[in-house]
């Protein structure tokens, strides 16, 4: 295992550093013909009195140097995809084109605000304009929708189409189950429910897929539709797909794609082909946006022709000679899912990235994403990493292992060898998902990573296997490496150890703030007691 160790800093909050008049930048004095301008010498009176503050504003009180050491000693305590393999199933944590964020952070674009007149905008509402015709293209779509935050915002919009149109239809209370497979991502059944439909759950087969037959044994008249990933999170391709379609249509449902493995078949199949009707796809993944931690995301949702009018709104059209605005007129549409129109940044990064690479080269990124998978899984040590479904078929852009071998023989789990992998200076897979595979490692390199990286991971993997085969024990204290060690695990993820209090931070910084003017006053009380 290669050496590494990750910085570890005894760093406090930027409030506990704080000391009464220290600052890291002035603001210039307003010049005089401003002040004229505004007829004003003190720029504050144009405040009405009773929005003033009474007290000061209690922020962080430190000089520049203190800031930038305090979030570069932070970022030494972090792990990205500039650092490292971050192979993350289902996540498709790429590499993310440095020229995609030179652009984005351009001011003509950063400086824009979403309450500009349409008319001051008409260059970015042409982009992202383009963006739904580029992805109505790579889907195989007739309208596209920007505004959903995220996948599995996405996916509730779906549901929401899916349930305004059968209400529509004449089927508002006749049409109530949705199905799932037990396959799928949490956030399908969740966002079903939150719309109001029952789950119906459907078992994957020995080959790890949905079947014709297994559709056929719980469709019905009730079925609103079917939420499918193609390929699923084991990464195995949806062969009957064509037949489970048609079964869903002839019951008068509608078929949902949710998007997040998209990354696999760029360029070789659309889900329109496969009869989907709706899509959401995860630009901030498929695309190469920085994701993670919670954000930032984008999870555009198209539909097919008879469905578009009932996307959110607003819509971004072509008003003829006019250039681009928004249309907010849509009598069907399910209504507003954001404020303003999306997250802007990352689907200017998603326009970026498609444009640069064309269509031969999104067709190239899933053909390398679905070879860097099967490469690094022969590499994996059978003895300790067995498959689950389908052992003798190849998978798309990720695989899902399991590490049971390995435990029962060592008592050491999956979760211990991710914990285990953070000593070597890459991220662990995903675990314990799908909960369809006992002791799951679910990996994904994707296609932006050398052969060299994945050697180097299945090395790691394989020794750690050995490791636990010879000494348990070091696997299960690790990561010794690390800013942070091993932690108990029940105790971080009780509700007492994630409350923050907003409250005591706040006390303590004006408690702070009062203690420094006070040892100020004593100071110079001090002084010319002394002289």
């Amino acid at each position: 295992m290669k050496k590494y160790h990750q910085a570890s800093w005894n760093e406090p909050l930027l409030i506990e550093m704080s000391k009464s008049g220290r600052q890291a930048f002035s603001l210039p004095e307003l010049k005089p013909e401003v002040l004229s301008a505004i007829n004003e010498d003190r720029p504050e009176n144009l405040i009405p009195e009773k929005m003033r503050r009474k007290t000061d504003l209690l922020l962080p009180e430190v000089s520049e140097p203190e800031i930038v050491r305090h979030y570069v000693r932070l970022s030494q305590m972090n792990f990205g995809i500039d650092l490292g393999m971050y192979p993350l199933g289902s996540c498709t944590m790429k590499y993310n084109p440095k020229v995609s964020e030179r652009i984005a952070k351009n001011p003509k674009f950063s400086g824009l605000h979403p309450y500009q007149d349409e008319q001051t905008v008409q260059g970015i509402l042409e982009i992202l304009y383009e963006l739904q015709s580029l992805l109505c293209e790579i889907t195989g779509m007739s309208a596209f929708s920007l505004s959903p935050a995220a996948g599995a915002q996405g996916e509730f919009v779906g549901a929401l189409i899916i349930r305004n149109f059968l209400n529509d239809c004449g089927y508002s209370s006749k049409k109530d189950e949705m199905l799932v497979p037990d396959s799928a991502h949490g956030t399908n059944p969740a966002s079903a429910a939150m719309t109001g439909f029952k789950v119906v759950k459907i078992p994957s087969s020995e080959g790890g897929i949905v079947t014709a037959e297994a559709v056929k044994k719980v469709i019905s008249e009730r079925t609103a539709g079917m939420m499918l990933t193609v390929p699923n999170t084991l990464g195995i391709f949806e062969r009957e797909i064509g037949e489970v379609s048609s079964i869903v249509h002839d019951a008068g449902g509608l078929m949902y794609y949710d998007g997040a493995n998209m990354n696999a078949l760029l360029g070789r199949v659309k889900p329109g082909e496969m009869g989907f009707d709706i899509v959401h796809l995860n630009v901030h993944k498929t695309f190469a946006t920085p994701h993670g931690g919670g954000g930032p995301g984008a999870g555009p949702v198209g539909v097919v022709d008879k469905l578009s009018e009932y996307l959110p709104v607003p819509v971004i059209v072509r008003k003829g000679g006019e250039g681009y605005g928004f249309d907010y007129n849509r009598p069907r549409s399910i209504g507003r899912i954001k404020s303003f129109y999306g997250n802007v940044g990352v689907l200017l990064r998603a326009y970026c990235y498609i444009l640069s690479l064309g269509k031969d080269g999104l067709k190239t990124v899933s053909e390398q994403a679905v070879l860097a998978s099967n490469y690094l899984l022969s590499k994996l040590d059978r003895r300790y990493y067995s498959l689950r479904y389908s052992t003798d078929q190849p998978r798309k852009h990720e695989f899902v292992v399991s590490a049971s071998p390995l435990k029962r023989k060592t008592g050491v789990s999956a979760g211990d060898i991710s914990k285990a992998i953070l000593d070597s200076g890459n991220h662990s897979p995903t675990v314990y998902f799908p909960l369809i595979v006992d002791e799951a490692l679910m990996i994904e390199p994707t296609e932006t990573e050398p052969v060299e990286f994945l050697d180097q991971y299945a090395t790691i993997l394989n020794e750690l296997a050995e490791r636990a085969n010879q000494s348990p024990e070091s696997i299960l204290k690790a990561p010794e490496r690390t800013s942070i060690s091993r932690i108990d695990e029940y105790r971080a993820s009780h509700p007492g150890s994630l409350v923050l209090n907003w409250r005591y931070l706040l006390d303590g910084a004006k408690k702070k703030k009062d203690d420094d003017n006070k040892g100020k006053r004593n100071g110079s009380s001090n002084s010319r007691k002394d002289s």
